[in-house]
């Protein structure tokens, strides 16, 4: 996040402190961005410690490039190859993961990444920039019932379908490559919103949550982080849109308490599930001083599990 054109770390502090960093501790910083939470648990590790950050936008690469400490290994992957990344480097079981999800400010705030309607630029959308379908690219292809589906469920907008007719009918006269022609093209649709909120801000959401495939990237990295900690190793994630929260809460709760049989079924102790996490307090959210500092990070909520040692 950023505040006046610096970068800010949301829960800096609360979610590093969550790891229980251990000095000889193996880590994992699943998502670099531009290094806060990084840097915060460098300075907590002894020169035994390891830090592995992954990040697959390479503005980030290039920035955790400029580190230059012998302790951190920085990876150009998505976290969803958390596993595989990680093997690559030698490395089997880890001491904490972090996760801090979703879109970074610079990132917004570079217009020429496409992700904000604040500025007339490419429609990109695209955090890692060497690969894959950029959102014009997909506003070009597809049809009717997926851009429908794609800005209701990950807009929650109730004037999807408008906006994906006003899409078709667009494209059909002419291409839609900027994020100025978008914007203007779902206000057209958008008859109420949200106070303070720009009617084209649901859709900005959803399109980029859809071309970088977030919420599917994050089921994927959520079973592979519980497997990769060591008994007492600590999962803490980040995360600012209640569809990535309700994922991850709905994933840590099922890790804790795995047993679903009916209560009268005759099976052993021995025979029933056992549970990868315990739950680590409740969810924290950013206090009243760090949201007035930083707008941005109202909407974070962090939850932290650690695994269990049954598990193991």
């Amino acid at each position: 996040m950023s505040h006046g054109g610096a970068h800010v770390t949301v829960l800096l502090a609360e979610a590093v402190d969550a790891l229980a960093i251990k000095a000889d501790g193996v880590y994992v910083d699943a998502t670099f961005g531009r290094g806060g939470h990084s840097r915060r648990i460098l300075a907590q590790l002894g020169a035994a410690g390891r830090l592995y950050a992954f990040d697959r936008d390479p503005q980030a690469i290039a920035a955790g490039q400029a580190l230059g400490d012998p302790r951190f290994v920085l990876v150009h992957r998505a976290f969803a190859e958390l596993a595989e990344g990680l093997s690559e480097c030698g490395v089997t079981a880890v001491d904490g993961i972090l996760f801090d999800i979703g879109v970074s400010s610079p990132q917004i705030d570079d217009g020429e990444r496409g992700f904000s309607f604040r500025f007339d630029a490419p429609l990109d959308m695209r955090m890692d920039t060497t690969t894959g379908e950029t959102a014009a690219e997909w506003l070009a292809r597809a049809e009717l019932r997926e851009i429908t589906e794609v800005i209701r469920n990950y807009g929650e907008e109730r004037f999807a379908f408008q906006i994906a007719k006003k899409v078709v009918a667009v494209r059909g006269e002419q291409p839609i490559l900027t994020t100025g022609q978008f914007a203007d093209l779902v206000r057209a649709c958008v008859h109420t919103r949200e106070p303070g909120q720009d009617a084209a801000t649901r859709s900005f959401q959803a399109l980029r949550i859809h071309i970088n495939q977030e919420l599917r990237q994050l089921e994927i990295a959520l079973p592979q982080a519980v497997s990769l900690l060591k008994a007492g190793g600590r999962l803490a994630v980040i995360s600012f849109h209640s569809l990535e929260d309700r994922i991850v809460k709905r994933f840590m709760r099922a890790e804790a308490s795995p047993d679903t049989f009916p209560k009268h079924l005759p099976l052993r102790a021995e025979q029933l599930p056992v549970a990868r996490l315990r739950l680590v307090g409740k969810a924290m959210r950013p206090g009243a001083a760090e949201v007035a500092a930083n707008p941005r990070a109202r909407s974070a909520v962090l939850r932290v599990a650690e695994k269990c040692a049954e598990a193991c």
